[in-house]
């Protein structure tokens, strides 16, 4: 749709992938990723803001992410290649706060149609320790569960700048969005269906011609959305314990959406073995809450879970944050692999 675009060759494309635009080619043909003009042109940060792109845009929509499948979203660095591409797109979806760089490229793009998905929903904090208590202090937090001292909590001077400071996760990278706040809002069912409902507005409002498919495009994601958070609060109704341990902070909102509490093992490289301190205080909550796995992700090492479990005597298992799919991914989509990872919790906790 954008006039400005001009057709590329295959090399110059091939080029533009190795770079790392990766096009969703489920929702693109090969003539739309270069750069024809019959699509609405959307160049999405990573994988959820291009998942959320390619089921509203449908057949409407050439859908490119600026994180290659497999990437650290954190980790990526915008190339000149790729902020010349976002120049000549239609839109922007991003989330503000997740990726530095693709926050400055596109800040200082011409990009018609901005959309920061941070702006529609709504942002919470989150430390190492959260979940359905997280506006209670941690000595409050155990006092519900009745092992404040079995606890111990001898980690909490280690984590307690997180409140003043947004802490850094394992790549060094910052974790939050600006003002402290988590940004992992696409793994609450109930977020992500907010922030498709905004991104189905953008859309309608940037290429009117196709409104009404976009709306009914993302009436029938939001339906789908909400019979997945019906599946959760069903499977993690009758549970053993409701605590559970990841390496990587990420799993905050969908902690509090189902009354549980996460434990990350977090300011840690995953290269690193956990200090001593907070596998002591993590083996001493696990033995009380009856936590049997020690969570990694996909797309870092499990070195640290896997040290964590050794010492605890734990088992492992991946709960995916999402950030990216890849052949290691236990699922082909979003929808997919939050049901891979429901079950995972389920196993977990007990639930029956």
């Amino acid at each position: 749709m954008n006039v400005r675009r001009h057709h590329i060759s295959g090399v110059a494309l091939a080029a533009v992938t190795a770079l790392g635009l990766g096009t969703l080619t489920a929702c693109s043909s090969d003539s739309a990723a270069a750069g024809s003009t019959d699509k609405f042109d959307v160049v999405a940060s990573f994988y959820p803001m291009a998942f959320l792109a390619e089921q509203i845009g449908g057949e409407h929509v050439n859908v490119t992410s600026l994180t290659e499948p497999g990437q650290e979203p954190h980790d990526l660095e915008i190339s000149a290649r790729q902020t010349a591409r976002l120049q000549e797109s239609d839109a922007a979806l991003y989330l503000k706060g997740l990726q530095p760089s693709v926050d400055e490229a596109i800040g200082q793009s011409e990009v018609k149609t901005k959309i920061d998905a941070a702006t529609l929903t709504s942002l919470e904090e989150h430390g190492a320790e959260v979940g359905g208590h997280a506006e209670e202090s941690a000595g409050e937090h155990a006092d519900e569960h009745g092992h404040e001292d079995e606890h111990g909590h001898e980690g909490e001077e280690e984590h307690a700048h997180e409140d003043e400071h947004a802490h850094e996760d394992e790549h060094g990278h910052s974790h939050e969005t600006e003002g402290g706040k988590d940004p992992h809002i696409w793994l609450d069912p109930v977020k992500y269906a907010e922030v498709a409902e905004g991104v189905g507005k953008a859309f309608e409002k940037a290429d009117p011609d196709h409104a009404a498919d976009y709306k009914k495009n993302t009436e029938a994601l939001v339906e789908k959305l909400d019979d997945l958070n019906t599946t959760f609060e069903t499977g993690l109704k009758d549970k053993k314990t409701d605590v559970f341990i990841t390496t990587h902070a990420a799993f905050g909102y969908l902690a509090e959406r189902y009354g549980l509490t996460e434990e990350a093992i977090s300011g840690l490289d995953p290269e690193s073995e956990p200090s001593g301190a907070r596998v002591k205080e993590l083996e001493k909550m696990a033995k009380a809450d009856g936590v049997t796995t020690v969570f990694y992700e996909t797309l870092v090492s499990d070195k640290t879970a896997k040290t964590l479990a050794g010492d605890a005597g734990l088992k492992t298992d991946v709960l995916d944050p999402l950030e990216g799919i890849t052949d290691k991914s236990r699922g082909d989509d979003y929808f997919q692999v939050m049901e891979a990872n429901l079950k995972a919790l389920q196993t977990a906790l007990g639930a029956k």
